[in-house]
């Protein structure tokens, strides 16, 4: 016998996993995270009795339900689904499957579609708090999927989803710099602890005897380096208020360093054990902010506060993200109002998923 369940599986930025209604899954969350483990096929390393394709960017689920906030249309849940291990850790969020949802609620009938080229879907982020808004292109009433835009990380072009996240400032933690500081040193080393859409600890690539450019695999080989970064990202969770992260994908550790051009920076974001072989886009709008504003690792001697809109490349080991961030100045300090980003997004199949009840009983 097998438990029945829809399901769409979507491409989000470089993220890909089911998309759920709230609905369709169990009320009960010991059983949800149970059937979605199933779903994926984990824990297996290549994930072949789900789902899942044997990596933390295609082991992802969205849950999706009209929202409870008057000032929303959706609420998103994101659960991010072990490769290895039978857990489920709604703790994170991934702005990548944030961009399949405005297409899926329209889908979904959860949001009429405008008759103009593009409709606005306001989502309330159940993981952080935060708002984002979403415009979905919607050509003739219905979501449109194709068009000529083209994002690193992902072959060929899809229409673009454009990303604005209106206060994702501080939403896990309570602060922007949650130690107070916007440099600490943590093992002999400069770090800067960030809560901008992602909770991250930043530290410069230099300062650990690299470049910057390393590739992903390069970065994975070097046992010493990812002890050291772990060792950072658990003293630095103590340090913004967050506990012991040993178990935990918060903090996420990022080096950056210069980048080729004004207005750009190289990232290497880590998921938290393995580099990132592309970047997250929460993670892309946290290093941008970092970047604009005076003080952290990842700006440097020239940044001085000043309000208005700055175009910042993040530059990963797939391409490059644009970020347009927007400050202002408020009795003297400067502080971030938005940020904004283009993605893209596909539907891949709708149907059936099958999940066999054994699972949901052995696990």
């Amino acid at each position: 016998m097998s438990f029945i369940l829809p399901c769409v599986l979507m491409r989000g930025g470089t993220s890909r996993g089911p998309f759920f209604l709230a609905d369709w899954l169990p009320r009960d969350i010991a059983a949800r995270d149970k059937t979605l483990i199933a779903a994926l096929g984990s824990p297996h390393e290549l994930q072949v009795d789900g789902l899942g394709g044997g990596n933390s960017l295609t082991s992802k689920v969205a849950i999706v339900s009209r929202s409870a906030h008057a000032d929303c249309d959706v609420d998103y849940l994101f659960a991010q689904v072990s490769v290895d291990e039978a857990r489920v850790d709604t703790k994170p969020n991934c702005g990548n499957m944030l961009a399949g949802v405005g297409p899926f609620a329209i889908e979904q009938g959860l949001v009429g579609a405008s008759e103009g080229p593009t409709t606005k879907v306001r989502v309330f982020n159940v993981n952080t708090g935060a708002r984002i808004d979403l415009q979905v292109c919607t050509a003739g009433g219905h979501v449109r999927y194709e068009g000529d835009v083209q994002i690193d990380g992902v072959q060929g072009t899809a229409a673009p989803v454009l990303m604005n996240f209106l206060d994702a400032w501080g939403a896990v933690t309570g602060q922007m710099f949650p130690t107070g500081q916007r440099v600490d040193i943590i093992q002999s080393l400069e770090v800067t602890c960030i809560d901008a859409a992602q909770v991250m600890v930043l530290v410069r690539a230099a300062d650990l005897g690299l470049h910057g450019s390393e590739t992903p695999a390069q970065l994975d080989a070097n046992a010493d380096l990812l002890l050291r970064l772990e060792a950072v990202r658990r003293e630095a969770g103590q340090r913004m208020g967050m506990g012991d992260v040993s178990q935990s994908v918060l903090p996420k550790p990022v080096i950056v360093a210069p980048g080729a051009q004004p207005g750009s920076i190289v990232s290497r974001y880590f998921t938290p054990l393995r580099c990132h072989r592309s970047h997250a886009v929460t993670g892309a709008i946290g290093v941008a902010a970092a970047m604009v504003l005076p003080g952290t690792v990842a700006s440097d001697s020239n940044t001085r506060a000043a309000a208005g809109v700055r175009r910042v490349e993040v530059q990963h080991p797939a391409g490059r993200i644009h970020v347009d961030v927007e400050l202002a100045m408020e009795a003297g300090q400067c502080t971030l109002v938005q940020a904004a980003l283009i993605r893209t997004a596909r539907k891949i199949l709708q149907g059936t998923l099958f999940v066999p009840d054994s699972a949901l009983l052995t696990q």
